[in-house]
C-alpha cells in the first residue's frame, strides 16, 4: 500500500484545513486507513482512523467535534476546524489491521503501512 498525504500548510488559530491521503496498491490488505501526528519535539500520537468497509471512525479525544475523518474511495480526508497552536505538527497517513484497538498506542502499532507526513501550523 502506497500513501500519499498533501495538503498541509500554514493557517492561523480558529482556521480549518483539509488534509487528503492518496491510498494505492493493495488497500484491501488493510483493515483501517488513519491519521497520526507529531509535534516538534514530542512523540508520534493518533489523531482519527476509518475503516475501510464500514466506514466506521474513531478519534484521539482533543480532537473530537472539531475533526472529521472522512473517505471516498481510496482517498481519506481528515477536515480540521478550530485549529489552535496545539494541533501544529507533522500528519501522516497509515493504514494497517491493528490487533487491538483497546487503546491508542495498539492502533498505531497495528499500522503497516505509513505515507511522507504533510506539515500543519498553526499560529496564534
Amino acid at each position: 500500500v502506497q500513501l500519499q498525504a498533501s495538503g498541509g500548510g500554514l493557517v492561523q488559530a480558529g482556521d480549518s484545513l483539509r488534509l487528503s491521503c492518496a491510498a494505492s496498491g493493495r488497500t484491501f490488505s488493510s483493515d483501517v486507513v488513519g491519521w497520526f501526528r507529531q509535534a516538534p519535539g514530542k512523540e508520534r500520537e493518533f489523531v482519527a482512523i476509518i475503516s475501510w468497509t464500514g466506514g466506521s471512525t474513531y478519534y484521539v479525544n482533543s480532537v473530537k467535534g472539531r475533526f472529521t475523518i472522512s473517505r471516498d474511495k481510496n482517498t481519506v480526508y481528515l477536515r480540521m476546524n478550530s485549529l489552535n497552536p496545539e494541533d501544529t505538527a507533522v500528519y501522516y497517513c497509515a493504514a494497517g489491521k491493528p490487533v487491538s484497538y483497546s487503546d491508542y498506542e495498539s492502533i498505531m502499532r497495528g499500522m503497516d503501512y505509513w505515507g511522507k507526513g504533510t506539515l500543519v501550523t498553526v499560529s496564534s
